[in-house]
């Protein structure tokens, strides 16, 4: 315990340097406004953003996109609220008493317990994931590959159900990643494969440039083709923005409940946000007092879901950091920001990037107090950001993101490929088919790939050592229960 605060304690030290003090308030005000616009989400901003600070520091960059990630959850409350216009699926919750709450002139209250829900909610989740991250880590170190191969099938079965509306649609995302992971030199043969002779594909597909295809320009294309007619009915920020004595004494509750529903979602491989902020949601109105209110505006209907989203995303960091294993369309960007840097995410990054790894928590703390400081002072700002053209966005995404992409490597192919991925994402989006899982199976299937080969030579060729490993084979049974048990469910339910 004392070896953790100590390393926290030099992390403060690392976070608290004038150049990452300014990444990280640069990274929580882009966020903030990027929550605020709708349709833009921090997976989407983190994964515009990555090309162009590909020769920054490490350590500043990540604090940056950190604060993207999390200053985004803060700001999505005020469009959610005064449009009524969740940015993220995760925001529907609060969108349910939020908007209500602004139609009665009460959208100060709503915004304040939003943005003082999300401090909280975001500072004890930090904490919690201070003293979580290194029992993980301890955990993690007994993995040998076999182990390291199940988790990460866990990861790819649970990461498809869950971030899609069927399961069917996500693992069909995920196949594609997993296809597109294969091109490029083979590490052990040294074979290329699908690279079909083009010399800039046999590094493989390089991951920024498949995010901000999939993320950006999918995104910009589909808001632009659908979205942009859509009319749209802002409510005015009337009144003051203090809450009420009754407002504080329904309010806390609902944060620190919400707060211990939606870590842990975050931290398991079947996370996302969905889950806990509609659950947290259901909780407030069964214990509710006022459960009349609920569908007209009741103040917990806001408080409880925008406390799970923070603490949730918070939550998220644990299996990213400790065991390189991306929960969420956000956490797969950052994931992919690590390796964009030549940084492993997982147990060794504890010992290999001690500063970064604990710079990058210590921040978070930084961050949700300035988070705090910018949103409730400035709402009124924020909400003048909301007055930007739908084309000016839509075309300043498809600059920024063009510039990036050929930026990496001042390549043309960067750019073909940016296009091509940018169409597939369109053509997702359209068919409500995920797009996280195809980054997410981009990215860790050459390391899934890697473990499997590096445990068949282990066991000389055997393949029972991923059943005969005790934890290797609970994973890999939790995943087959997860795969059949919702078929058999559908198969035999309707009987």
């Amino acid at each position: 315990m004392l070896e953790t605060f100590g390393a926290l304690a030099s992390g403060f030290a690392v976070a608290l340097k004038p150049m990452n003090l300014l990444w990280g308030f640069i990274g929580v005000t882009v966020g903030t406004a990027v929550g605020v616009l709708p349709g833009v989400g921090p997976a989407l901003t983190v994964a515009m953003l990555l090309p162009l600070t590909a020769h920054l520091d490490p350590t500043g960059a990540l604090i940056m996109f950190a604060g993207i990630y999390y200053g985004a959850m803060f700001g999505g409350s005020t469009t959610t609220i005064l449009l009524n216009t969740p940015g993220e699926s995760a925001s529907i919750a609060t969108a349910l008493e939020g908007n209500r709450m602004a139609k009665r002139g009460r959208a100060g209250p709503a915004l304040a317990t939003a943005a003082i829900g999300s401090f909280v909610a975001g500072t004890i989740a930090t904490v919690l994931l201070t003293l979580l991250a290194p029992l993980v880590v301890a955990l993690a170190l007994k993995f040998g590959p076999a182990e390291y191969f199940a988790l990460m099938v866990f990861a790819f079965t649970t990461v498809a159900a869950v971030l899609g509306s069927s399961t069917t649609r996500g693992l069909a995302s995920l196949f594609l990643g997993l296809l597109f992971g294969l091109v490029g030199i083979d590490g052990q043969t040294g074979a290329a494969r699908f690279a079909f002779g083009v010399p800039e594909l046999l590094d493989g597909i390089d991951v920024v440039v498949m995010a901000v295809g999939l993320f950006a320009v999918g995104e910009a294309l589909y808001m632009a083709a659908y979205t942009s007619r859509l009319p749209e009915t802002l409510e005015k920020l009337s009144g003051s923005l203090m809450m009420s004595k009754d407002d504080w004494r329904r309010s806390w509750p609902a944060w620190l409940r919400a707060t211990f529903i939606g870590f842990p979602f975050g931290t398991i491989p079947a996370g996302g946000a969905e889950i806990p902020t509609f659950l947290s949601y259901a909780v407030e109105k069964k214990l509710s007092k006022h459960p009349e209110e609920f569908g007209n505006g009741a103040i917990e209907g806001v408080a409880g879901p925008e406390a799970a989203n923070n603490a949730s995303a918070t939550g998220v960091l644990v299996p990213l950091l400790t065991l390189g294993i991306p929960t969420s369309a956000t956490a797969a960007i950052l994931l992919g920001a690590f390796q964009n840097y030549g940084i492993q995410p997982g147990p060794l990054l504890f010992q290999s990037q001690t500063n970064l790894v604990w710079g990058l928590i210590a921040s978070l703390y930084v961050g949700n107090v300035l988070l705090l400081i910018l949103n409730l002072p400035l709402v009124g700002m924020w909400v003048k950001v909301l007055a930007i053209p739908r084309p000016m966005l839509y075309g300043g995404i498809l600059v920024f993101a063009t510039l990036g992409a050929y930026s990496l490597h001042q390549s043309w192919v960067d750019l073909v490929i940016l296009y091509v991925f940018g169409l597939l994402g369109f053509a997702m989006k359209r068919w409500d088919i995920p797009v996280a899982p195809a980054v997410i199976g981009l990215i860790l299937g050459p390391l899934a790939e890697t473990q499997f080969r590096r445990a068949l030579s282990i066991s000389q060729g055997d393949a029972s050592v991923f059943v005969t490993q005790p934890i290797s084979a609970a994973f890999l049974a939790v995943t087959a229960l997860l795969v059949i048990v919702p078929w058999l469910v559908r198969r035999y339910g309707r009987r």
